[in-house]
């Protein structure tokens, strides 16, 4: 199971995903481009003379997602505003030169530095160059006309993104929390089977899967945000309706639920290779705590919180605690066992929480999978 989730298939699988989002980006963003040249042939007034700005307008709003394209376009025409505006000034203070030049490209690098300028920032000195050495005896008319062919390409980049399979990414966020899920629960079982072979064990791969599990968490989390960000502005929301303030609870749960499992994680492995007379794991609890792994894996895996395999799990915790609690471990080390036990006790309790929203399986519609 796990092999399905980290290595070289996750990688196969991601680098699938990632080549089929960027030939559709790179399909529609050459539609655009083309539609922009087409319209800015046809814009009448002093624009006329610098139509090869409307397909540059076109590429530089394109963004994965409707409302990137949006917020990437108005950004775009605000900081060439902002660099047209910086320009005049040194324009009328002299010709064009060196010390102009330099002048020009460092304002315009420091007025890049305004907050919430986003994207427009990089445009910021790039237009205030181009007024400069472009515009020749007429800045005033270049600016404009740079501005309106890039007004066209990024309505044009906008339209494009917005009617030709606008993409939604609510399979990505689905995905990424089964697998995220599963690689949990893989991680507990890779655990109790640890416990069940002879010490030290054969199989360590479990012990250096931290960063695996913390990358993951991360990528997930993305992944969710893009599926936020995917509904806005997007006309195919309508069609396809998803809770995501769910998907968003469910990835705290499995977020503080990897807090645990990397705690487990640390604890065992230091109990097994680096501290092992230190932080013993006394004989008589290594089966209750290895069928207590075993059991919450299964309720981690289920996750069903009002389901058989959670009353098992709990059951299976509470004997845990209760032995190392009883007379037969009270002269032995224990801590190790009990920090183990809590972590899986706590495990528990963040699946039992999330009984109001119950993890659904939804297989995602051909449309989805488009995106």
């Amino acid at each position: 199971m796990l092999s399905s989730l980290t290595g070289s298939a996750a990688g196969t699988r991601a680098r699938k995903l990632i080549t089929h989002e960027r030939v559709l980006l790179a399909i529609k963003t050459a539609l655009a481009a083309a539609i922009a040249w087409w319209i800015a042939l046809r814009v009448p007034g002093v624009a006329a003379q610098y139509p090869y700005y409307a397909p540059l307008g076109a590429v530089a709003c394109m963004y994965p997602t409707v409302a990137g394209s949006a917020r990437q376009g108005l950004q775009t025409l605000i900081g060439l505003t902002v660099g047209f505006a910086l320009a005049f000034p040194i324009i009328l203070i002299g010709d064009v030169s060196v010390v102009s030049v330099a002048i020009v490209v460092g304002v315009g690098v420091l007025a890049a530095g305004l907050p919430k300028l986003g994207a427009g920032r990089d445009w910021i000195p790039i237009a205030s160059l181009f007024v400069l050495l472009v515009g020749g005896d007429s800045p005033e008319e270049y600016s404009f006309g740079y501005l309106i062919q890039m007004l066209v390409g990024v309505v044009v980049g906008l339209s494009v993104n917005m009617l030709v399979f606008p993409p939604l990414h609510l399979d990505g966020a689905l995905r990424g929390l089964r697998n995220f899920r599963e690689l949990l629960a893989q991680q507990l079982s890779d655990m109790a089977a640890a416990l069940g072979e002879s010490w030290p064990p054969e199989h360590e791969e479990w012990a250096e899967r931290e960063s695996s599990m913390s990358n993951l968490g991360q990528e997930v989390r993305s992944a969710v945000q893009l599926a936020d960000s995917s509904r806005r502005g997007n006309p195919r929301r309508l069609r396809h309706k998803r809770d995501l303030s769910a998907d968003y609870q469910r990835l705290q749960a499995m977020e503080r639920i990897a807090f645990h499992v990397q705690d487990m994680t640390e604890v065992l492995a230091g109990v097994i290779w680096h501290t092992p007379e230190s932080t013993p794991l006394p004989p008589a609890l290594v089966d209750p705590l290895r069928d207590a792994i075993v059991r919450t894996a299964e309720a981690l895996n289920a996750w069903d919180p009002d389901g058989p395999t959670m009353t098992h799990a709990e059951a299976a915790v509470e004997r845990l605690m209760q032995e190392i609690a009883s007379g037969a471990a009270a002269e032995q080390r224990i801590q190790a066992t009990a920090a183990l036990g809590m972590d899986l006790r706590r495990i528990l309790l963040t699946v039992r929480a999330e009984s109001t929203s119950p993890y659904e399986e939804v297989v995602p519609d051909s449309e989805q999978n488009q995106s």
